[in-house]
């Protein structure tokens, strides 16, 4: 199972974040698959690569709640949410 999460990074009491997606076996701070984006919770500065989130959110990846708060405030859970709608309504048009 994929778990999009953060990797911790920075000094002691200056904490940076990467967030990764890597296997839910791995420890915290070990091996990712992708670097997704970065979070800086003391200046509040997120930078996330969309196009990697959704895409990894649409392979059946699960978000941490702490990267599922990061990934509404960006906007990022509206987008795939809609795409999952679109892909219904997609799948139960009756073809004629």
């Amino acid at each position: 199972m994929v778990k999009l999460r953060l990797k911790r990074a920075g000094k002691k009491r200056a904490a940076f974040y990467r967030i990764v997606a890597s296997d839910a076996r791995v420890k915290r701070d070990g091996e990712y698959i992708e670097l997704v984006g970065t979070y800086n919770p003391i200046n509040g500065e997120v930078s996330i690569k969309k196009e990697i989130a959704l895409k990894w959110l649409n392979d059946g990846a699960q978000p941490t709640d702490t990267v599922r708060n990061i990934f509404s405030k960006q906007g990022i859970m509206t987008e795939y949410h809609n795409f999952k709608l679109e892909a219904k309504k997609n799948i139960e048009k009756p073809k004629k």
